[in-house]
C-alpha cells in the first residue's frame, strides 16, 4: 500500500473514531494535511542536500456550548497509535472549551457533502532526479530546490461531510548565476517532461548570456514595459493582501474599495477567476465547505465577487462562497489575451522587459498603489531588440493604472506559478498567469 492509500485508510479510521467519541452537545471538524516529499537542493550544479520527509498532521476543531477549541497534532500512519493520540488531544480540546469564552461568530458545523479527488502524477524516480537536472545544466552555476511527491488534504465532520484530495506534483525552483548576476526560473507541474524542462533551462541560459552585457542605468520616469508571467505573478500576489476579501472591504481596509464601490474600474481586457479545475488545490476549505469549481472575481475590469468566508457572512449578514478565513485567492487564474510570444518584443518596441519583481508592498493601500523592485533578468529593449540588462529600479504604481487604462495587451499563453513554500510543510495552491504589456509603468528610483 503506497503513502496515499495508507493515509486514506488511516485518516478515515482515526477521524471516524474521534467523531464517534463525541459527547452530547459536542460537534467536531477534523482536517488532515499530509505529505511524502523528496527534497534535493543544488548549488554549483551539484547536490548539496537531499532528504525525504514524511509528515501527517490532524487539526481538530471542537465546538461545545458556543465555544470553539482548535488543536493540531501529528500522527504516524499507524492506526492503533494514532487513535491513542486522538483520544489524548480530544480530551485536551474539551479542557480548552471549558476555559474559553463563547465565540460570537461561531459557525455551526453542517454537512457540505462528499468529494473525492486524486490526481496521479508522472514524477521522476528518485534515482533519475540528479541526472535529469544536472546534465542539461552542465557548464552553469545552477542553484535551486527540487521538491516532489504526494500531497494530501482531507476533511470530515460530525454532521456527516467527507472530503478527500490528493495530488502528486513537483517543482524545480532554480537560478543560474554568472558572478553577481542571476536569472531565476521555475518548472513545475504534475508530469515531468524532460524536453520541456530543457527548453525552460535553455531560455534561462540565453537570458544569462544577455545579462553579461554592460548594464544600463535608467532615470526615474514612466516606461513602456512588458511584464513576463513571473512579474505578473508577483503583482497578483497582492490580491491576497486585503484586496479581494469581504472582511477587508467591510472594515474599510480593502485595496479595491473603490473598485467594489464602482468609483474605479480596471481594464476591460482583465478577467480574474478562482479556478479549482486546475488541480493546484482542493475546493473545500477548513470547514469542509465546497467552493464553486470556477468563480468570477473580476470580469471585463469590473468586480463580480468578493471572497467571503462563512464567518464574514455571518458577521455581515451576507451569503458566503466557501472562502477560507483569510479570504485570499487559492486557485487564481488571470485569463489569457491575444498577444503571441513571438510578437512580444515587436509590440513592446522600446521599453523594459521585466522577468521578475520583488519586495512588493502597498505604498497606498486605499488607492491600490504598490511599490517594489525589478529583479534578475530585466532588460532595456529598443526597436524590438534586447539591448542590455538594467540596473535595478524601484517602481511605484497604481493597480488602477497598470491593470486599467494602461494595460495594452495580455499574452495568449499562461504559466503556472505554484506555491513553493516549504516552511513547516509543502503548500497547496498557486496561480495560472499570462504576461502583460503595459504603457507608462512608473519608476521612482
Amino acid at each position: 500500500m503506497n503513502f496515499t492509500e495508507n493515509m486514506k485508510v488511516t485518516f478515515n479510521k482515526v477521524a471516524d473514531h474521534i467523531l464517534g467519541s463525541l459527547k452530547s452537545g459536542e460537534a467536531a471538524n477534523v482536517n488532515l494535511h499530509a505529505e511524502e516529499s523528496l527534497f534535493v537542493r543544488f548549488n554549483g550544479n551539484k547536490v548539496r542536500q537531499n532528504t525525504h520527509v514524511e509528515q501527517r498532521h490532524l487539526s481538530l476543531l471542537l465546538q461545545h456550548e458556543g465555544k470553539t477549541a482548535n488543536i493540531t497534532f501529528s500522527i504516524t500512519g499507524d492506526v492503533t497509535e494514532d487513535i491513542k493520540r486522538a483520544d489524548h488531544w480530544l480530551a485536551q480540546a474539551r479542557k480548552e472549551c471549558d476555559l474559553l469564552p463563547e465565540d460570537p461568530f461561531q459557525v455551526p458545523l453542517k454537512n457540505n457533502g462528499v468529494s473525492d479527488s486524486t490526481f496521479k502524477g508522472k514524477l521522476l524516480n528518485d534515482e533519475e532526479v540528479i541526472a535529469a537536472i544536472t546534465k542539461p545544466a552542465v557548464g552553469t552555476d545552477l542553484a535551486g530546490l527540487y521538491c516532489a511527491g504526494p500531497l494530501i488534504s482531507a476533511n470530515k465532520n460530525s454532521s456527516g461531510q467527507s472530503h478527500w484530495f490528493a495530488t502528486e506534483n513537483f517543482f524545480m525552483d532554480y537560478s543560474l548565476y554568472l558572478g553577481e548576476k542571476a536569472v531565476k526560473s521555475i518548472y513545475a507541474g504534475t508530469t515531468w517532461n524532460q524536453t520541456d524542462f530543457e527548453a525552460n533551462l535553455a531560455q534561462s541560459k540565453n537570458q544569462l548570456r544577455l545579462m553579461d552585457r554592460p548594464k544600463i542605468t535608467l532615470k526615474p520616469g514612466a516606461y513602456r514595459a512588458y511584464l513576463a508571467p513571473g512579474a505578473v505573478a508577483e503583482i497578483s500576489s497582492m490580491f491576497s493582501w486585503g484586496a479581494l476579501g469581504c472582511n477587508s472591504y467591510k472594515t474599510g481596509a480593502s485595496a479595491f474599495q473603490k473598485l467594489v464601490n464602482k468609483e474605479k474600474s480596471l481594464s476591460p481586457k482583465l478577467n480574474l477567476i478562482e479556478n479549482y479545475s486546475m488541480g493546484l488545490t482542493h475546493r473545500f476549505n477548513s470547514l469542509g465547505e465546497l467552493a464553486p469549481e470556477k468563480m468570477e472575481l473580476v470580469t471585463g475590469g469590473e468586480l463580480k465577487n468578493l471572497l467571503t468566508s462563512t464567518r464574514s457572512a455571518k458577521e455581515y449578514g451576507l451569503e458566503g462562497n466557501a472562502a477560507d478565513n483569510y479570504e485570499a485567492p487559492r486557485a487564481l487564474e488571470i485569463l489569457p489575451g491575444t498577444l503571441k510570444k513571438e510578437d512580444i518584443l515587436k509590440e513592446l518596441g522600446t521599453g523594459l522587459y521585466l522577468s521578475n519583481l520583488h519586495y512588493i508592498n502597498w505604498s497606498d493601500r486605499l488607492n491600490a498603489r504598490i511599490t517594489g523592485m525589478t529583479r534578475y533578468a530585466c532588460f532595456w529593449v529598443e526597436n524590438g531588440e534586447i539591448i542590455a540588462p538594467i540596473a535595478d529600479l524601484r517602481f511605484d504604481e497604481s493597480l488602477y493604472d497598470c491593470l486599467g487604462a494602461n494595460l495594452e495587451a495580455i499574452t495568449d499563453f499562461q504559466e503556472v506559478d505554484p506555491m513553493v513554500s516549504t516552511y513547516e510543510s509543502r503548500s497547496f495552491g498557486g496561480k495560472k498567469i499570462p504576461g502583460m504589456l503595459i504603457r507608462d509603468f512608473k519608476f521612482t528610483l
